[in-house]
């Protein structure tokens, strides 16, 4: 499968491919499928959820430092 020349890299991939590939004989889809839900759906949405909690998490702290610089 992989040939990056790499050996962990090579490795890591071939691992992760078989993991598809038994995820989605158990789902009853194919190899593409899998990859389509998680890297065209999947990522995109966790990607948001976790900007969006990073955003809300972080403001509370930014305007405390700033309040606090201010007196």
């Amino acid at each position: 499968m992989a040939n990056s020349g790499i050996y962990w890299i090579d490795v890591t991939f071939n691992w992760c491919v078989r993991l598809l590939y038994e995820v989605a004989s158990w789902l009853g889809i194919t190899y593409e499928e899998i990859n389509v839900w998680l890297f065209v759906v999947v990522m995109p949405v966790v990607l948001m959820v976790s900007l969006t909690l990073n955003f809300v998490l972080i403001m509370p702290i930014v305007r405390n430092v700033r309040h606090a610089s201010d007196k």
